[in-house]
């Protein structure tokens, strides 16, 4: 190892199970099956990236080859074996990466190589990193020397991927799950390396590393180390630089943002985020903080500040605490839902800025919470058509437009047409039917069997306005072109009176399938909360909820 290195993460890489910080009951675990001399074959360590697999595996052979024995493995004075395998150059432990020696034929020489014992040293291991990249042949050929190994031959495998190695060798391994470091425990050890380097960073910027590394020691390190070269004379390294220095977004920037949002206040929220942008802030960066800022709207009240990764302070707690008590949780879910939406589409559009601009846009228009601002409905590569209406029953002030020119031809010939049409007398079958709302005639299209229609109008038609003979709505990409015609005839053929179809250019209300949708979703999330589901997690970590059925009240809807 190279103690002059200036990269934190090689100069303080532990040498000794003692060194290792967030991994006490593995470093326990390991150092007593070395003691009572109950090594397993192959060692399997997991975790995200950063936390100490390869140091681990690094340890674990010095530990067992180290010429001092396991009680007094060297610590800063390394004998000829620990220099040897700390710098990776031992002739009985071999470090292979998986990534770039994928196939069988590698595996093959691996195992070829083992039939011979070790040479200066008690044991030969192997340590292949990124263990996963193996190809199944590669895999295959493993197995046997894996299962039943000579005396002298350990195994050290390292993954990010615990699932793409197939289960028949994680069965011959001891499996080790390292867990994120704490961040507590990240913030003290960055804390006393600072010191060491004597370096003058504050501790709200320290907090900051923390949080942005997620539980990950290499990644913190790096980020140190990237604020200790930001310094200028010695001066003091705070929040303000490590956000301009991180690219990071100042969570007060956000809550104020937000808080513009929920009063509708389009100005405002188009200046913040401009702000925001002009300061280096990527737009998927701030889309992911924006999630995160929703996630902590929903669920302050189930948070405390000590278990939220450093991610509020007191002013920032209570200001959003104070916020999510006037905003509505269907709102919040509405707000995630197109968040996500748009961080899928940021990948096929040319300037990721504009789309953001228009995505805070919508959200604002979504609740209706600008209602004196002008509503526009902008489709690329389509016309904005306004179709006159020459109904006596319409006013002259009222417009209805489509984005699409067959669905306009086809309202035209509806138009020209309806006199025509609608001379004919409807059939008869029964008592005229009486429709009072969207509701109910969502209902007698599935007694009437139209269940074409009923799909149009539960997935693809969003209400705007039901009044007696007249139906005003919006609609997405997705409605069939004849579905005004269709509609139409049936209801002129069940309640004896024309009625009246046209397409707003308001956005309307949410689906009758957003709506279930939605629904769905809020009775999951309330489900999640409950204590069966945390016994349920906690004996089954896999199990994922999927599906919840309320059975105190159904409804036809």
């Amino acid at each position: 190892m190279n103690k002059n290195s200036k990269v934190l993460a090689l100069k303080y890489r532990p040498n000794v199970f003692d060194d290792l910080i967030g991994q006490n009951i593995i470093s326990k675990t390991i150092s007593n099956s070395i003691k009572l001399n109950k090594i397993p074959n192959a060692f399997l360590f997991t975790g995200i990236r950063g936390v100490g697999k390869t140091t681990i595996a690094r340890i674990v052979a010095k530990s067992l080859n180290c010429l001092n024995g396991f009680e007094k493995v060297c610590k800063d004075k390394f004998c000829s074996n620990c220099e040897s395998i700390s710098n990776s150059n031992h002739i009985d432990v071999l470090e292979m990466d998986a990534a770039s020696k994928t196939g069988v034929d590698d595996v093959r020489d691996l195992i070829e190589f083992s039939k011979y014992g070790p040479t200066s040293s008690k044991f030969k291991i192997f340590i292949i990193d990124e263990v996963h990249m193996l190809s199944k042949q590669a895999f295959n050929a493993l197995l046997k020397t894996l299962e039943e190994p000579p005396d002298y031959l350990k195994f050290i495998f390292a993954t990010t991927e615990i699932k793409k190695i197939p289960v028949t060798i994680i069965s011959r391994c001891q499996r080790f799950d390292l867990p994120r470091i704490k961040s507590d425990e990240l913030f003290e050890y960055i804390k006393k390396i600072m010191k060491k380097e004597n370096a003058n960073i504050n501790d709200d910027a320290l907090k900051l590393i923390v949080k942005i590394s997620e539980g990950s020691v290499r990644d913190a390190l790096s980020l140190l180390d990237r604020s200790i070269l930001s310094q200028t004379n010695l001066e003091e390294f705070n929040l303000n630089d490590a956000h301009k220095v991180f690219g990071y977004i100042e969570k007060s920037y956000l809550i104020e943002l937000f808080k513009y949002l929920f009063e509708g206040n389009e100005k405002e929220v188009i200046k913040i985020y401009r702000s925001i942008y002009d300061q280096g802030v990527e737009p998927k960066v701030f889309l992911n903080d924006f999630l995160e800022l929703l996630y902590y709207f929903k669920n302050i009240k189930y948070l405390n500040l000590e278990g939220t990764n450093f991610s509020l302070n007191d002013k920032e707690f209570k200001q959003i605490k104070k916020l999510s008590e006037e905003v509505q949780p269907k709102h919040l879910l509405i707000f995630w839902q197109f968040s996500l939406k748009v961080l899928d589409e940021l990948n096929i559009v040319l300037n990721q800025n504009l789309s953001v601009e228009m995505f805070l846009i919508r959200l604002i228009h979504l609740l209706d919470l600008n209602k004196n601002s002008e509503r526009k409905i902008v489709e690329e590569n389509n016309d904005i058509n306004l179709i006159n209406k020459n109904d006596n029953n319409l006013s002259q002030n009222e417009e209805v437009f489509d984005v699409k020119n067959k669905t306009v031809s086809q309202i035209k010939n509806i138009y020209q047409e309806e006199n025509v049409k609608h001379q004919e007398k409807p059939e008869k079958k029964g008592e005229v039917i009486e429709i009072t709302n969207f509701n109910e005639l969502i209902n007698i299209c599935n007694e009437k069997k139209q269940i074409k229609l009923k799909y149009e109008l539960e997935r693809n038609v969003n209400l705007v306005k039901f009044e007696k003979q007249r139906i005003e709505i919006s609609f997405n990409d997705n409605l069939d072109k004849d579905f005004i015609k269709d509609l139409s005839s049936v209801l002129f053929s069940w309640t004896n009176q024309r009625w009246i179809i046209t397409l707003s250019k308001k956005d309307g209300d949410l689906s009758h399938k957003e709506k279930k949708d939605l629904l769905k979703m809020q009775l999951i999330a309330d489900a999640k909360k409950t204590d069966v589901h945390e016994k349920i997690i906690k004996d089954f970590p896999d199990a994922e909820l999927i599906e919840v059925e309320n059975n105190e009240s159904k409804t036809d809807d």
